[in-house]
């Protein structure tokens, strides 16, 4: 069996976590503000933008910077 590399799988499940809306930000927030912090709430406008941001930093970090993590 020959090693994988789970750099990318690593970065993807990280920003997921971080870029869940209304877990720790929200962007756009709700009641016309820019940003809410740790406010649980979400709306369709914010999972798109996380969306964006988030296929955005995996990029980012998967292609142009090349993170990998080899086991084995």
């Amino acid at each position: 069996m020959g090693s994988g590399d789970w750099g990318p799988v690593l970065i993807a499940v990280l920003f997921f976590v971080v870029l869940t809306p209304g877990l720790l930000c929200q962007i756009p927030g709700n009641d016309r503000r820019i940003a809410e912090f740790h406010s649980m709430r979400t709306s369709y406008l914010a999972i798109f933008v996380h969306t964006i941001i988030f296929f955005g930093f995996c990029a980012i970090f998967m292609v142009a910077v090349g993170v990998h993590l080899s086991s084995g």
